[in-house]
């Protein structure tokens, strides 16, 4: 019995699953915390998969090991392999005005000399118009901020790949023969702003107007390749971006949408050619399969449920009940979630704010619905950008730590106005990159048995995402 690893280095934590390589049977799992912040020391991560490894029962009888992580973050190293400087990760915004320049930039060549020509430039080169979270503006803030830093730079890779790379049993002291030994897979690569989905190659230009200079770049995979072992003789898989690793995990399929809710809220589904859109909206990255993953990207998702639990002193199943005891629209209560500034709209300034309050609607129930619904319909914008590029949304899957809220469940479906289709609570980010794993292993994506899986369904409720889009409309530009 062949056993695969699959692991999620996600922001808050690094969980490890280990299965049978041709049924997907769980042998055994692990887990462990990484800290808080959007500035992580990569050694960070490393201590946290060799503990989740550990509390997995170890990789004894892994044939082969996949991670899939956390996409966009800027790990620097230099001539030596050492990391640089602390990771900047997806979810710092500091390189907001990096972004907006880089567009200004790329207008002022086209042929209009606008921001719009910018925008269309970026979207038709790499599939996705700058925002804060992705690297290439990570990297031009670098430049700008700490140019030491930059100019010792002599490699640049993402969470995933380096985790990748520690697992073949490089690291700091490598030198150049190491840095040549990077690896990564297209879906993260697509989401670095200096790669073509379209062409399937990095784009100097940009890594010249960003870093100032060409670092040295992991080699692209395909899907089932494998160069390199660890230590114990385990192949290790190209890995993949953690939205890739999940549509892995659900084996998403053509008119499928993936709605995942975790400490980011993402929107995506499979595509057999690559999307492209100026607005900015709907990022065009690759899959881990060889097809497209389009995808918009919020700030806020779980989180706010955190936050408004914590405020009204109640656990997280005890505010799905208080939201389910309010009735949908929350009498008029209106939550925009975007605390911590938001990608889709993107708006890196935005704070959050609550609408529509009354003497009798300011209830704890109410707010808890407010909350709720705040998330559905913030994500319900990403899902509308998909569509209007085509993309066919006959359900949504719902998946990541925020699914198991039975009042998110059935706000979802209705202001979605699909099914939901809401898999038992699984890893499946790191279910994903076991599959992929197994792949590598086997020669071909193995057709695991899914996971047992509920469909709910709810009155149609358009009112609510009308008046959302209303007060978020006011509330940017204010």
């Amino acid at each position: 019995m062949p056993l695969v690893a699959g692991v999620d280095s996600s922001t808050q934590s690094c969980k490890v699953v280990i299965r049978d390589a041709e049924t997907g049977a769980l042998v055994r799992e692990g887990s462990a915390r990484h800290p808080e912040g959007t500035e992580v020391h990569p050694d960070a991560w490393w201590e946290a998969l060799q503990s989740a490894i550990a509390a997995a029962g170890g990789l004894d009888g892994v044939a082969s090991i996949a991670v899939a992580g956390q996409q966009h973050g800027m790990v620097c190293l230099d001539a030596d392999g050492a990391v640089v400087r602390p990771a900047l990760l997806w979810n710092d915004t500091r390189s907001a005005p990096a972004a907006a320049a880089l567009i200004a930039e790329a207008g002022a060549a086209s042929v209009s000399a606008d921001a719009a020509g910018g925008a269309r430039w970026w979207a038709d080169t790499t599939g996705t118009v700058p925002v804060a979270s992705l690297t290439a503006t990570k990297l031009r803030w670098l430049a700008e901020n700490e140019p030491e830093n930059a100019a010792r730079t002599a490699a640049v890779c993402l969470p995933h790949d380096w985790l990748s790379w520690r697992l073949a049993g490089f690291g700091p002291g490598s030198g150049a023969e190491g840095l040549a030994a990077l690896r990564t897979d297209r879906s993260d690569a697509s989401g670095t702003g200096y790669w073509s989905p379209r062409t399937g190659e990095y784009l100097p230009e940009v890594l010249e107007r960003t870093l100032g200079h060409v670092p040295v770049l992991p080699q692209v995979l395909a899907p089932l390749a494998a160069e390199f072992k660890t230590p114990g003789g385990a192949l290790i898989a190209p890995g993949a971006g953690d939205n890739a690793g999940a549509g892995l995990g659900v084996a998403a399929g053509v008119g499928d949408v993936v709605v995942s809710v975790g400490t980011s809220g993402t929107v995506f589904a499979v595509s057999e050619t690559p999307t492209s859109d100026a607005f900015g909206l709907v990022a065009g990255f690759a899959d881990a399969t060889g097809h497209y993953l389009p995808l918009a990207c919020t700030l806020n998702a779980s989180r706010v449920l955190d936050k408004t639990a914590a405020i009204l002193g109640v656990t997280l199943p005890e505010l799905s009940g208080l939201a389910l005891s309010a009735p949908a629209g929350a009498e008029g209560l209106t939550l925009v979630p975007y605390f911590e500034g938001e990608r889709t709209p993107n708006l890196p300034d935005a704070t959050g704010s609550l609408h529509g309050l009354t003497l009798h609607n300011f209830t704890p129930a109410n707010l808890a619905r407010a909350a709720v619904e705040g998330i559905v319909c913030s994500l319900a914008d990403g899902l509308k950008a998909l569509t209007d590029l085509g993309v066919a949304a006959e359900r949504i899957v719902l998946v990541g730590g925020g699914a198991r809220s039975a009042a998110l469940q059935q706000s979802a479906a209705g202001i979605f106005g699909l099914p939901v289709v809401v898999p038992e609570p699984g890893e499946y980010v790191a279910d994903g990159a076991a599959r992929q794993a197994a792949g590598v292993l086997l020669g071909a994506f193995p057709d695991w048995q899914t996971a047992a899986t509920t469909t709910v369904t709810a009155e149609h409720t358009p009112e609510v995402l009308e008046r959302y889009r209303s007060v978020a409309a006011a509330a940017s530009t204010t």
